[in-house]
């Protein structure tokens, strides 16, 4: 499972009610945090998001409205007496942005900080359940999209043919790898006939701050849920591409091409009080469309 809960869905100014990017991503053992543009924590609170689960922090580029909220998280952790260490993903110079502050307030972090800098697309995070890549996406500075994606689980053997052939329980992890069984009298029982393959693991793609961009689509083909920028309504596509930023219907577009399941769209213009048409417009290109409302959790 991979679930995906919205703190933020506004652009660079906090309006409307409406927050800068956040999101917190998670996985069956794992908690992450996309983006931490200000009043990030005070979102966590009002959503009830335990902050200390969160071990790895994924910052898309550093225009303020997607990293102003990362010092105060950072400095409130250790105002909590936090210990376990913590590791940040992000353009390279956040380290040093992050260090001149706290040596301007004279602080030390209780618990140790890692920065990894996003250097190349591929994979930069995995465990035996889950990885994490990056992609480049086309922003006015180097800005990074992300990909969570579950490993596809062990083949799943068929009980009845296992027991058919007389294959012994301690042969099975090697037939979940997908390897063959040879038995007693050296005859060689195909793995299909053993097992079958078990469904493929859930995506969730993360598609920052961009202008209308195709060559994503090849690295988020077929994802189960993408959240894409949608900044300004489509009247607006030539002021959208002048700020490298996207329409509504050119998310849908991206969604539509890569052959999504599912679509959120987000990081709204302050000059937009409703959000109504950007989900309409969108609708006309790609109809499993919403809005990323913040608060709620989508499903991947």
């Amino acid at each position: 499972m991979i679930a995906v809960t919205i703190l933020g869905n506004n652009s660079a100014v906090p309006s409307h009610g409406r927050h800068p990017t956040a999101q917190i991503v998670q996985t069956d053992e794992h908690t992450f945090l996309i983006d931490c543009g200000e009043g990030t924590q005070m979102q966590m609170a009002r959503y009830k998001i335990k902050r200390n689960k969160i071990s790895h922090i994924f910052i898309s580029h550093l225009h303020g409205d997607h990293y102003f909220g990362l010092i105060g998280l950072l400095n409130s952790y250790s105002l909590n007496h936090r210990v376990t260490e913590l590791h940040i993903y992000s353009p390279d110079l956040l380290k040093d942005i992050i260090q001149l502050q706290l040596d301007a307030a004279n602080a030390k972090l209780t618990f140790d900080c890692y920065f990894h800098v996003l250097k190349e697309e591929g994979i930069i995070w995995e465990d035996d359940k889950t990885t994490v890549s990056t992609f480049k996406v086309n922003h006015r500075i180097e800005c990074w999209g992300f990909l969570f994606k579950e490993k596809r689980k062990p083949r799943r053997i068929l009980p009845a043919m296992a027991h058919q052939h007389q294959v012994p329980t301690a042969s099975y992890e090697n037939l979940q790898k997908g390897e063959d069984f040879i038995n007693a009298k050296n005859e060689v029982i195909k793995n299909e006939l053993l097992t079958v393959p078990n469904k493929r693991g859930r995506t969730y793609a993360y598609c920052a701050d961009t202008a209308y961009y195709e060559p994503i689509c090849k690295n988020i083909f077929e994802a189960d849920l993408v959240y894409h920028e949608a900044t300004y309504l489509d009247e607006l596509h030539e002021r959208a591409q002048s700020r490298y930023h996207s329409t509504s219907k050119q998310a849908a577009l991206i969604a539509k091409k890569s052959s999504a399941n599912k679509l959120i769209i987000g990081h709204f213009s302050s000059m937009y009080e409703t959000l109504e048409k950007f989900k309409e417009e969108a609708f006309e290109i790609f109809e499993n469309t919403e809005i990323a409302e913040e608060g709620v959790s989508y499903i991947a």
